[in-house]
């Protein structure tokens, strides 16, 4: 089993900034794959950014450019830093893990609005 514990979310102005970090616990293997997916209001979830143990990395097309993924491999935690944020990057942010099952955490709030 794998835990995920996620931290960051709040509400914040559009153009500003945000920080989401997840720490991963239990049985990990050593490699894997740590990530961010996000669902808006009547949205499908949908990828923001993954991460390999290697650091490779992908983005989806709509935050390409202005966040950024990173990650601490021996402490099995994974940041998204949120940067030029819009109203449409409101969601639900969730942290996923690879390891080689799918563990999902329970979701942190992200409101940008004026």
């Amino acid at each position: 089993q794998v835990q995920l514990v996620e931290s960051g979310g709040g509400l914040v102005q559009p153009g500003g900034s945000l920080r989401l970090s997840c720490a991963a616990s239990g049985s990990i293997f050593k490699f894997n794959v740590m990530g961010w997916y996000r669902q808006g209001p009547g949205k499908e979830r949908e990828l923001v950014a993954t991460i390999t143990t290697g650091g490779t990395t992908d983005y989806g097309d709509s935050v390409k450019g202005r966040f950024t993924i990173s990650r601490e491999s021996a402490k099995n935690t994974v940041y998204l830093q949120m940067n030029s944020l819009k109203p449409e990057d409101t969601a639900v942010y969730y942290c996923n893990i690879k390891t080689p099952l799918n563990y999902w955490g329970q979701g942190t709030q992200v409101t940008v609005s004026s």
